[in-house]
C-alpha cells in the first residue's frame, strides 16, 4: 500500500441542524444528495444557502449532509474576511467562541452566535492507515505536496483517525490555491511532532 494520500480542496460549504434545516427549507425538509464525498456517509446537497456577515454575503452555499448535532460554517480565510467575519483556524465541531453569521434559505433565515470556522488542515485515516503511516489520533504532522510549479510541506496538519474515514487530506480553497493545486494531488508525511 502507498503511504501517500489524496489531497482535495473542500470548498465553502455549511452543516446544519435537521431544526436549521427546517427553518431554512421549511417544515420536514430533508436534505436531497447531489453527490457522494469521499468520506463515508458524506455527500454534498442540492440545497443553497446565503451567508451574511457584517459586510457582505456569500450567495450558493452548498450545504453538506447528513444533517448534524451543530450547525458549522466552514469558510475560507479570505472569505471570512471579505465579509467580515472574524473566524478562528479550528477543528470541526470545535465552534465555542468562534465566528457568528445569518444564514438565509428561501423559507426562512437563522442567526448563529458562533460556528463560523477555518477548517484546520487535517488528514482522515482508518486505524489501519494510521498505523501504516506511524500516526495517532490528533497528532501533528507536516505534509509535503509536489505539484507543478508550487510545491509545498504544509504544517499544522491535525491526524483524524477513526474507523469511518477514508484516507483523504482536506485544505480550504486558500491553501489549493497558494499551492497551485492541480485536480489531482497527492501528498506524504514527512515530519511528525
Amino acid at each position: 500500500m502507498s503511504k501517500n494520500f489524496i489531497v482535495e480542496t473542500s470548498a465553502r460549504h455549511i452543516h446544519v441542524t435537521q431544526e436549521h434545516l427546517e427553518i431554512l427549507f421549511g417544515k420536514g425538509h430533508e436534505l436531497t444528495k447531489k453527490k457522494d464525498l469521499s468520506q463515508p456517509g458524506q455527500f454534498a446537497c442540492e440545497e443553497r444557502v446565503t451567508i451574511v456577515g457584517p459586510k457582505k454575503e456569500l450567495p450558493g452555499v452548498s450545504i453538506l449532509g447528513p444533517v448534524r448535532p451543530e450547525t458549522q460554517v466552514e469558510l475560507s480565510a479570505t472569505d471570512a474576511r471579505s465579509i467580515g467575519i472574524a473566524a478562528p483556524i479550528r477543528e470541526s465541531a470545535d465552534i465555542a467562541g468562534s465566528g457568528a453569521c445569518k444564514v438565509i434559505g428561501p423559507c426562512g433565515e437563522i442567526e448563529i452566535s458562533e460556528g463560523v470556522i477555518v477548517a484546520k488542515r487535517h488528514i482522515h485515516l482508518t486505524p489501519a492507515d494510521a498505523e501504516e503511516l506511524g500516526v495517532k489520533d490528533k497528532q501533528v504532522v507536516w505534509v509535503k505536496v509536489n505539484t507543478p510549479e508550487r510545491s509545498a510541506i504544509l504544517g499544522d496538519v491535525v491526524c483524524r483517525v477513526s474507523e469511518k474515514y477514508a484516507r483523504a487530506m482536506h485544505i480550504d480553497t486558500d491553501e489549493s490555491n497558494a499551492i497551485g493545486a492541480p485536480r489531482e494531488l497527492y501528498g506524504e508525511i514527512v515530519t511528525v511532532e
